[in-house]
């Protein structure tokens, strides 16, 4: 019964709109109320959730995403990219995939990705005679890159949720890998529907244009060999790393490119503080409800669930695939991470998955999420920016999500895609 209310009211609540972060807190004190726990324990599992060292590096990410959101550092990404693959055949296709590649190393959010690349490209794409349609789907789906290729604040809620006992720097490497393959396999999608459509392509710039335009974006890149080296060398800890990446930015993209005004500056704070808040929030609200669902041994009634249907282990894998393809279609990413990281992962582990192999599935799976209705919310912001209505974007969305599920296929069956990056750099 206490397991019925707390999912239960879990799922009413958010089936009529309350806030995520707000529906857990409330279905996990319910949950304490009907088992005569004593409430004082429920808030102190919501401020132990959010008392973790770890989580200070999200502010940090966050922070210095918005810098060079604002700071002008995706424009001259753009021009990196343009110069260099926009002669292609739908050119324009493969500059998108290649920038989200690239800022998303450095913003480490995919919906930072649409806003920011969504914004400068979507508009002169549509100028150039591409489907709109067809460039709203591109951007949207390599977005994701900005959750898998690192420095990704997502990694460190997955890290904290799985109980702190990885490296978020191993974590961040074995995302490279993953985040790279599935780029190429959109762009050679992009490339493939662009020649079907004879969309048109750019004259070759010249060598040249393509050093300038490197040299130009060379310091904005410095931001992501700076968090990530650092926390790899051990020069500094992971949310040391963010620190310094946030105060790097600031000082290229006001002293450097001279393109972050006061104004700018001011909406990077605010957008950061309130994105902070929320994490916060979420984070908090999530353990009280994760210490509900190891109270109720949610974690080994599933395993056992799945363990009696196959005991197969690639049958169990395609189902928890299945489950948290179908979990991100209707929930935030955050929240699922905190949610399905402590009932999944002892399952994955137990049939011989690397935590980090896992958490790189889980991350593939979830973005995918963020670019499906009905809570897709890369979707909603690519179709807003592009002025297309869902219904139709989705329509043509689906060889770009084939491409995903394939890269995401590969590193659920194939581990080395995920781990010989950082069993390597480990030794």
């Amino acid at each position: 019964m206490g397991l019925a209310i707390l999912l239960g009211l879990f799922a009413l609540l958010t089936f009529v709109g309350v806030p995520v972060a707000f529906a857990l807190g409330m279905a996990a004190i319910s949950a304490f109320f009907y088992e005569g726990l004593p409430l004082m324990i429920g808030f102190q599992r919501i401020v132990a959730g959010t008392s973790t060292f770890s989580l200070l590096a999200i502010p940090f990410f966050i922070f210095a995403g918005e810098l060079m959101l604002h700071g002008g550092i995706a424009a001259r990404l753009i021009r990196l990219a343009s110069s260099a693959v926009g002669w292609m055949r739908g050119g324009l296709g493969q500059v998108n995939v290649f920038s989200s590649m690239l800022f998303g190393g450095i913003s480490g959010s995919a919906v930072a990705d649409v806003s920011a690349l969504g914004s400068l490209l979507i508009p002169v794409m549509k100028e150039k005679g591409y489907d709109d349609a067809y460039a709203v789907n591109v951007t949207v789906t390599s977005s994701i890159a900005g959750i898998m290729i690192p420095p990704s604040h997502n990694m460190i809620l997955y890290v904290v949720a799985a109980g702190g006992g990885m490296s978020v720097a191993s974590l961040f490497m074995a995302g490279v890998v993953p985040g790279i393959l599935m780029c190429v396999l959109l762009g050679l999608v992009a490339r493939w529907i662009a020649i079907r459509h004879n969309f048109p392509t750019e004259p070759f710039a010249g060598v040249k244009v393509i050093l300038v335009a490197f040299l130009a974006s060379f310091p904005g890149l410095i931001t992501a060999i700076i968090v990530v080296g650092g926390a790899l060398s051990g020069v500094f800890t992971v949310t040391e790393s963010g620190a310094i990446g946030a105060i790097y930015a600031v000082l290229i993209t006001a002293l450097v490119y001279r393109s972050l005004s006061l104004k700018d500056f001011w909406i990077a704070v605010i957008r950061s503080v309130r994105t902070t808040g929320m994490v916060m929030i979420l984070v908090g609200c999530a353990s009280a409800f994760g210490y509900m669902l190891a109270l109720y041994e949610v974690p080994k009634v599933l395993a056992a669930g799945l363990t009696a249907i196959s005991d197969n282990p690639i049958i169990i894998f395609l189902m928890m695939n299945l489950i948290l393809l179908m979990l991100g279609m209707i929930m935030d990413m955050a929240a699922l991470i905190l949610i399905c990281t402590p009932i999944f992962l002892p399952v994955a582990v137990s049939l011989g998955m690397d935590p980090i192999q896992f958490g790189i599935m889980l991350m593939m799976n979830l973005g995918l999420g963020l670019c499906t209705p009905p809570v897709g919310g890369c979707l909603f912001v690519g179709c807003a920016i592009g002025e297309v209505p869902i219904q139709r974007a989705v329509k043509s969305i689906w060889p770009f999500y084939l491409a995903i599920l394939a890269a995401l296929m590969l590193v659920t069956f194939v581990p080395a895609i995920s781990m010989a990056l950082p069993n390597w750099i480990s030794g």
